[in-house]
């Protein structure tokens, strides 16, 4: 889980509750969700926190959690901001990174505490919300370094006269001094040479041109790799620039909330920033509430507690959201809850009545059995993969549990199909729009690539090498409620140097033979399987799997060495 460095001193002044010890604040986070992991060597708390609660990710943050759960602040709180003094014009922007958004900060009184939680705010939300900076990256700047390009009055309207450019650059492009640095360097210098352009390199480094950002002086940030050091902020910066570029507009916008909320906390005041796109304009940051309605019956049957509305109210506000309680078309009551800018973590109805259960006190609640008639029992389903294992491992296989998650190389390359296949495993992949690692893209659509991995693995280890797995396949299904069809896989492979289709074939029957079911095996091609040594396996006269020999270039392509025979067949068909 994440972890944040929190002073307790600065806890205490930023909630304004001095008289508050160290033990009597590690109670009243553990109650917001935070965990106390230990301590730094300068004695700042190390805190646990939920990834989802990203507005925690600082001092601040946490600091305005405490002020709610003791009641000194109430409500939703959007900071007021003051008229655009500065444009952001976007122009030949790179179509990899085209979104950009920005504040202007006023006002900020940045001790050395400060200075270090602003930093670490903003190298949490990098490595969160943005990605590691693929989705979403911060730059900060010192106001009072950058010098806006005069505007033309002659517009014919009311308009700030300061304008930075978000633009790109070439690899061999226009020089600047970045930050730890005293040498010019151009973009692809810095990529080669700079410590921290070399972590990041991979981000940009197949871009034709690189994002960049000008004022009227040059080149002072290379998003998003490193900001240039004229623009640096140090505690005697007291206007700042901030600015964010990305792949998503929304992403940007919330991590910019996220920052501008915790500068308010320090004192400073906001100033909008006009971002202007070539077909339109964005005044940001973007403090816009979004709302959630709930049910109060779904909130006394989740918590298991009467509650009045007014009460609901309360709790509500004391979350740090607003609340309205109407009724719905059936005359019942439900709750129209307003939600700030900074709770990105928000999304469904549920969330808020965790947040009721946490200013309640999931202490609180009284335990109490299920007010039901039955006792919980084995599903059908677990019942027959506990029976289906039990047999596998009595033929002599190993069982396995490998991830369920893949990507396409894996699944799809390497076993020798495609997605538009007429074969098992071929079919439309369940994937993830923003995966976390590339070894991890998409849901798998057959188990067997998993079974050639493990076998890949272990090239060094003693055969006969007899492995089988029963595990959750998926694959796109528009007729699916959710587009996705589920099904649970049984499959086995067989590595040894005598393995052959007899092998697996054999193993099959007995299976089929346990569970009293009908099977069949009519010759069949399949692309990861040798030809003329292939079978569909039919069970009760339908068609539920492949059994057969593995592919020599499939072996090959998995470095192994001895034949192996597999098989792959649904679980329901057994059952």
């Amino acid at each position: 889980m994440p972890t944040v460095d929190v002073d307790p001193d600065e806890l205490r002044d930023l909630t304004d509750h001095e008289e508050k010890s160290d033990e009597q604040l590690k109670d009243d986070l553990f109650s917001l969700g935070l965990e106390y992991e230990g301590s730094t060597e300068d004695g700042e708390f190390e805190l646990e926190f939920a990834p989802d609660r990203l507005d925690r990710l600082s001092v601040e943050g946490i600091a305005r959690s405490l002020r709610y759960q003791y009641g000194d602040d109430r409500g939703v709180h959007v900071p007021n901001t003051n008229d655009a003094d500065w444009v952001i014009e976007v122009e030949d922007a790179p179509e990899e990174r085209p979104y950009v958004t920005g504040a202007v900060i006023r006002g900020v009184n940045l001790s050395e505490d400060a200075l270090d939680s602003l930093i670490q705010l903003q190298e949490k939300l990098h490595a969160t919300m943005g990605r590691k900076r693929a989705k979403g990256a911060i730059g900060i700047h010192d106001l009072t370094m950058l010098k806006g390009t005069s505007l033309d009055p002659t517009a014919g309207e009311e308009r700030t006269t300061n304008s930075i450019r978000y633009t790109s650059v070439a690899p061999d492009g226009d020089r600047f001094v970045p930050l730890d640095s005293d040498r010019e360097l151009i973009p692809g210098q810095v990529l080669e040479e700079h410590p921290t352009g070399e972590t990041y390199a991979d981000l940009v480094s197949e871009y034709d041109r690189y994002p960049a950002i000008y004022d009227d002086i040059g080149l002072f940030s290379f998003p998003p790799v490193i900001n240039g050091r004229r623009t640096e902020v140090s505690t005697d910066s007291r206007d700042l620039f901030v600015e964010l570029t990305g792949t998503d507009q929304w992403t940007i916008d919330r991590m910019c909330a996220i920052i501008c909320y915790a500068l308010d906390a320090r004192g400073a005041t906001i100033e909008d920033v006009v971002v202007e796109y070539s077909d339109r304009e964005l005044h940001r940051p973007d403090f816009e509430v979004s709302e959630k309605v709930v049910s109060h019956a779904r909130i006394e049957t989740l918590l298991g507690v009467d509650f009045d509305p007014e009460e609901v109210i309360d709790l509500f506000e004391r979350s740090g959201l607003d609340a309205e309680v109407v009724e719905d078309d059936d005359g019942d009551l439900v709750y129209e809850v307003t939600i700030p800018p900074y709770r990105v973590d928000v999304l469904h109805p549920l969330d808020l009545v965790d947040d009721i259960g946490r200013a309640y006190g999931f202490n609180d609640l009284e335990p109490r059995y299920p007010d039901v008639s039955t006792v919980g029992g084995r599903h059908e389903r677990s019942r027959l993969e506990d029976a289906v294992r039990t047999q596998l491992v009595g033929l002599g296989f190993e069982d396995m549990l490998n991830f369920y998650m893949i990507n396409e190389a894996e699944n799809f390359d390497r076993m020798g199909i495609s997605p538009e296949d007429d074969a098992l495993g071929a079919a439309t992949p369940t994937t993830i729009k923003n995966p976390y690692s590339e070894d991890y893209t998409m849901l798998r659509t057959w188990v067997l690539p998993s079974l050639l991995m493990v076998l890949e693995g272990n090239t060094h280890r003693s055969y006969p090498q007899d492995l089988a797995e029963i595990g959750l396949a998926a694959q796109v299904d528009e007729s699916e409620n959710t587009n996705v069809a589920e099904h649970r896989a049984v499959a086995g492979v067989l590595a040894r140097h005598d393995a052959t289709y007899e092998d697996a074939k054999g193993r099959l029957q007995t299976l089929a033979r346990n569970f009293d079911v009908e099977l069949e095996t009519p010759p069949t091609t399949h692309p990861s399987f040798i030809d003329g040594r292939t079978a569909d396996i039919v069970i009760d006269g339908t068609a539920v799997g492949v059994v057969g020999e593995i592919h020599p270039e499939v072996l090959v392509e998995h470095e192994l060495e001895l034949p192996v025979s597999a098989f792959e067949l649904r679980l329901d068909a057994l059952q």
